[in-house]
């Protein structure tokens, strides 16, 4: 069995702006940056650091990876945030403007990808980091919405992830076996909960 803790990234500059991002590729704040040094020192040794294309997971990968002595990081872009439609780039006032209603309702706009589409990417690269590193260890850079729809998937309520949060996760060869703990990887004074979903 492979253990990979699936973490989310530091903060970025539309999570500070409280900005729903999708994929869309904001860069990290330099509190971001910061908490992603920090958060290494709450990590012990790993075999891989692989992360989402996007900036804001791949550079706080990069900074884990320097500060742990772990790499070249592996670039999976299955990792991705989920790409969230016509929201992506607004405030919660932008939305609830221009779709009254739908976040009360938990309904999604026109381009809002499935959980299930989504699922199946997360499962694709949680069995690739299997094979890269069968029976060890490995962090993977992610986006909350990927940590929530596995979450789900195993029946795990609805709790935000603060950046630089994480989740420890049980792979086999098909995929996720079983949800570990929930981390968080920063301490109480540059924790950011990003609250856009």
């Amino acid at each position: 069995m492979t253990r990979v803790l699936l973490v989310r990234h530091g903060q970025s500059e539309w999570n500070a702006d409280g900005r729903w991002q999708g994929q869309a590729d904001p860069p990290l704040t330099d509190l971001g940056r910061a908490q992603a040094h920090h958060a290494a020192r709450a990590l012990g040794v790993v075999d891989a650091i692989v992360a989402s294309d996007l900036v804001r997971a791949l550079d706080t990968a990069v900074i884990l990876a320097g500060e742990l002595g772990v790499g070249p990081v592996v670039v999976d872009p299955d990792l991705r945030e989920r790409h969230a439609g016509d929201w992506q780039g607004l405030t919660r006032v932008d939305i609830e403007a221009g779709w009254p209603g739908y976040l009360d309702d938990r309904r999604r706009p026109d381009g809002w990808e499935p959980d299930e589409d989504l699922l199946v990417r997360a499962t694709g690269a949680l069995v690739r980091i299997h094979d890269l590193v069968a029976g060890g260890e490995a962090i993977a850079v992610t986006h909350g919405g990927l940590v929530y729809v596995l979450e789900g998937a195993f029946g795990e309520p609805f709790e935000r992830l603060p950046n630089l949060g994480g989740r420890w996760v049980d792979v086999g060869p098909d995929g996720p076996t079983r949800l570990g703990e929930r981390v968080v990887l920063v301490d109480p004074d540059e924790l950011t909960i990003p609250s856009q979903l």
